[in-house]
């Protein structure tokens, strides 16, 4: 257990002591500049970081080079390297600062334990503190900013950083859920704004993949509603009727609601997580699994109460005959008209109830499946590979559908009672009582197999749609 925490926290780097340490950015490019053409390539950093001491890990030059070479000529002219170590140096000031959690200047193994717990990774005292000796210069068991400089300067990133970066629970990857807990952003990506643009790609991402998956999503809610043991509907069956009764773009019924919907809930629930993290943090600027969890699930209501009367007009515009609605405006003056604002509110409580299973399991799945990666496979990087992060977040998000799943039918059947003619106005313990009577218990999955065909193409759209958006907006790996 040690050595991988070793590995993830710190690298296998180790930088000359003495003069060769505090060597200054002219004195160290021209130590690697061995040909004296006023470059470095891969060649000479990888040579001159081993002449020096410095044991990089697998591919930290040509990191180095990618992360500094602007003019795309495979080389660091001194400005160049200058420019990228001074960038670096902040990074590196950002994470040291993150890690000094009693802002005393020295990092201690009491420090580096907690940050690895808040990352999942549980180490005892004793490996803390082996930690802390792998890069403890001076024997005092305390970590300064220059030792911490010094150790780090030639890796591209802390494996702190990369840890953080690769295994965040990001919601970019879409499933169209809007139980999903909110972004967690490190401190270097609010100082330098990358968050609002990571949101952004998030949002395109999420518009992209619903609209591609709409199809799928419609016959969900539709079997939701209309299923039953009495009324059996197929998935080819019920395609075929949607297609019948209203061609095939009423496929894609409810879908620019569902699109509306992603900007203004991304964003409240952002906001109200950044607050409410404040708020529910036993120590100022650190905030431990639990209150993490709360504050996620407390910005979901949050954002959920501010625009689940979208949700309403989107499961009313899914279900819609032809010519019932000219468009979302309409139908939300007719509803208006009809029954009155508390319609916009009808199966708000098993909705606000779902997020609890759902953000529980969909958290405790991934940080399982996170740490046995972690614990078992993790040898030179943090970096697990896009497919086992893709993986692990499609499964994750799956469980915790699977147990939200009967309080979302429920949601959608509240809904709709009043769009349906003859259908009672049932409070959501009746319905219940009504389904389990009824259906049994599998009443309250009905619909769940197109749920569960769309997450994998949903997951797939989301992803590449965001990767797109993320290098558009400039946005560092």
């Amino acid at each position: 257990m040690y050595e991988a925490a070793r590995k993830l926290f710190f690298t296998d780097c180790r930088c000359a002591a003495g003069d060769d340490a505090s060597k200054t950015y002219d004195d160290l490019f021209a130590r690697l500049d061995t040909n004296k053409d006023g470059k470095v390539d891969v060649a000479e950093l990888k040579a001159g970081m081993a002449a020096m001491g410095i044991k990089s890990g697998k591919g930290a030059a040509q990191k180095i080079l990618s992360s500094g070479d602007q003019d795309k000529d495979d080389g660091l002219d001194f400005n160049e390297f200058s420019k990228y170590l001074k960038e670096h140096e902040k990074k590196l000031r950002l994470t040291f600062k993150s890690l000094d959690t009693n802002n005393d200047g020295r990092i201690d193994f009491m420090e580096i334990k907690q940050s690895l717990a808040d990352l999942g990774l549980d180490i005892s005292k004793g490996e803390a503190e082996k930690i802390l000796q792998s890069i403890d210069v001076d024997g005092t068991m305390t970590l300064d900013w220059n030792e911490w400089r010094e150790h780090f300067l030639f890796n591209p990133a802390t494996n702190l950083q990369e840890i953080i970066r690769y295994w965040k629970h990001s919601t970019a990857l879409d499933i169209g859920d809007s139980l999903t807990i909110p972004d967690e952003f490190t401190e270097e990506e609010k100082a330098t704004g990358m968050w609002w643009k990571q949101l952004s790609a998030g949002a395109a991402a999420g518009a992209v993949s619903r609209t591609g998956t709409a199809p799928l999503d419609r016959m969900k809610v539709f079997l939701q509603v209309h299923a039953s043991k009495s009324n059996k509907i197929s998935l080819v069956g019920g395609f075929k009727d949607m297609v019948k009764e209203g061609g095939m773009s009423s496929l894609w019924r409810g879908n620019g609601t569902n699109v509306l919907k992603i900007a203004p809930e991304t964003a409240i629930k952002f906001m109200a997580y950044e607050q409410f993290k404040k708020m529910l943090a036993s120590e100022p600027g650190k905030v431990k699994a639990h209150e993490r969890f709360m504050a996620g699930s407390l910005a979901g209501a949050s954002a959920q109460t501010a625009i689940y009367p979208m949700e309403v007009l989107k499961t009313r515009l899914t279900l819609r005959k032809t010519g019932q609605y000219a468009g979302m405006f309409d139908c939300a003056k007719k509803i208006l008209k009809k029954e009155g604002v508390k319609a916009f509110y009808k199966g708000y409580i098993p909705n606000i109830l779902g997020i609890i299973p759902y953000a529980g399991i969909d958290l405790t799945v991934y940080e399982s499946l996170k740490n046995l990666w972690l614990s078992r496979y993790a040898k030179d990087t943090a970096n697990p590979g896009i497919l086992v992060l893709l993986g692990c977040g499609t499964l994750s998000s799956t469980c915790g559908q699977l147990a939200s799943y009967p309080l979302a039918l429920i949601r959608t059947r509240m809904q709709a009672q009043a769009s349906l003619e003859g259908s009672e106005q049932l409070p959501m313990t009746k319905l219940v009582k009504n389904i389990l009577e009824k259906d049994g218990f599998f009443g309250l999955y009905r619909g769940i197999l197109p749920n569960f065909m769309k997450v994998l193409p949903a997951v797939s759209i989301s992803y590449v749609v965001y990767e797109y958006m993320r290098s558009g907006l400039g946005i560092q790996k």
